[in-house]
């Protein structure tokens, strides 16, 4: 299932992470580097599982809660309305 941004929703890499503005409503979210990995992962059409794998080959010491970040983050983003689907 790829993923992709809502309309209106902004993204700008920074020296700590990404940064998403919803410019409909004003708000934004600062994700940190693991989370602009995976962020990027499923934006380029890889699986959840994917962008788990992805984030371990980049951050190795990420083992133990990989998966957990993605979903954490898959959710948050859902809530957030700024994704798709």
């Amino acid at each position: 299932m790829p993923f992709a941004l809502k309309p209106g929703v902004s993204v700008a890499d920074t020296e700590h992470g990404t940064v998403l503005l919803d410019e409909r409503s004003g708000r934004y979210w600062m994700l940190n580097r693991t989370g602009a990995v995976v962020l990027r992962s499923l934006l380029d059409g890889e699986s959840p599982q994917e962008a788990a794998r992805t984030l371990l080959r980049r951050y190795p010491d990420a083992a133990d809660g990989a998966t957990g970040h993605v979903d954490s983050l898959l959710d948050a983003l859902r809530t957030a309305k700024v994704i798709v689907p």
